[in-house]
């Protein structure tokens, strides 16, 4: 327990709450989830399986039916070839870092991650006992790897890279040519890569991000995780799901018997509906989120002293508040109590990710921009 780690958007929600009970406004930019509501005919799906007596257990590995769509889709979207037999179907995306970590790593390994990241990431491999390598991500970038800091990361003892594109915290996305140089550098290394693509179809532009399994070689050592939560706006049905070699299966779905033993039937009814139905609905909310994250990043610019790169997916912004001069703990912490305005400490997610503030605009328009009214008074009085 000792190594395990947390998020902290969860700490700083409760602390948001305890102030709107004292009666304080409070605007909510620190939970990354959709504010859009499920659409309705995946929960009309739902309901229907409520009522035709999905209520019971499933296979450990996920009903068929519905790992039989998840390899039709991911096939599909990555341009791949996928069997529903490399499918593993979990309560939420988190299982798909937390099971093939246990299965891979122990002490003496080492696990390639991104800094800043997504504080599972670290969390989970020091839980297993390996080494935590931390490679930055680069604004200058666009918050990809610094390549060079990356090759002389890798070595005998490594056994896993992780990546994640579109990414959390900084919206960014690992452009093809750096995707290709990390395929050429670990292809023939005894290593398995976790694809992180949970916001795989959260992105703006018509360039979408590349999967690294779509590169020769690559797909037989990759951990494709994608889930539900973020394209659908169904994080609390908790449904995950990770496309694998078939080396992982047994161990994943050992894990799986031994801590879950399966993930919701009637869920998994719902996840059909949402990867054979419309697609109109993932569609609207993405145009949605563009609009907003054009006016709240330049709302940002703005202000004096701050600095936020336009995010290519996802719906952060991963503002650069170096030139104010303070921590980035003292300026979140001082926004929620002082502005009213809940936001992340970029050094929560590693320690490259101090100077920075991380802001969720899956928020209402109306709401970013009294945000940023916020933050500009706010900055007048400091």
């Amino acid at each position: 327990m000792s190594r395990i780690g947390t998020e902290s958007a969860f700490d700083v929600l409760v602390r948001a709450r305890a102030l709107e009970a004292q009666g304080k406004d409070i605007i909510h930019l620190e939970i990354g989830e959709p504010d859009f509501p499920t659409p309705q005919h995946i929960v009309d799906a739902g309901k229907k399986a409520l009522d035709e007596g999905w209520t019971h257990y499933g296979p450990s590995q996920g009903l068929p039916e519905l790992r039989e769509a998840i390899a039709e889709y991911i096939s599909t979207t990555r341009g791949i070839t996928v069997s529903p037999a490399n499918v593993c179907v979990t309560p939420g995306g988190k299982p798909i870092i937390f099971f093939p970590i246990l299965a891979l790593l122990g002490p003496g390994d080492e696990a390639i991650y991104p800094n800043p990241g997504f504080p599972i990431y670290e969390s989970m491999i020091r839980v297993s006992g390996a080494t935590a390598v931390p490679v930055p991500l680069v604004e200058e970038r666009g918050f990809s790897f610094d390549l060079n800091v990356f090759r002389k990361s890798l070595t005998s003892r490594t056994k896993m890279v992780i990546l994640n594109s579109p990414h959390n915290p900084t919206g960014g996305m690992i452009p093809p040519e750096d995707i290709a140089a990390i395929a050429d550098e670990v292809r023939g290394r005894d290593l398995v890569v976790l694809s992180d693509e949970i916001y795989s179809r959260i992105v703006y532009g018509n360039q979408p991000p590349v999967s690294i399994t779509t590169l020769p070689g690559m797909l037989e050592k990759t951990i494709i995780l994608d889930g539900f939560s973020k394209t659908y706006a169904m994080t609390g049905w908790r449904m995950g799901y990770g496309v694998m070699p078939g080396f992982l299966v047994d161990p994943v779905n050992k894990l799986m018997v031994n801590s879950n033993s399966c993930t919701a039937s009637f869920t998994q009814r719902a996840g059909i509906a949402a990867l054979r139905g419309p697609q109109d609905c993932v569609t609207a909310m993405v145009e949605e989120f563009a609009r907003r994250r054009d006016a709240f990043c330049a709302g940002l610019n703005d202000i004096p002293g701050w600095r936020c790169a336009i995010p290519g997916g996802a719906f952060y912004a991963f503002a650069n508040v170096k030139a104010l001069g303070r921590g980035s703990k003292e300026i979140a912490d001082s926004l929620l109590a002082d502005a009213g305005v809940a936001c992340l400490n970029g050094a929560g997610f590693g320690e490259f990710g101090e100077g920075y503030i991380r802001f969720s605009y899956a928020n209402s328009y109306e709401n970013l921009m009294r945000a940023v009214e916020r933050i500009k008074a706010w900055s007048v009085r400091r």
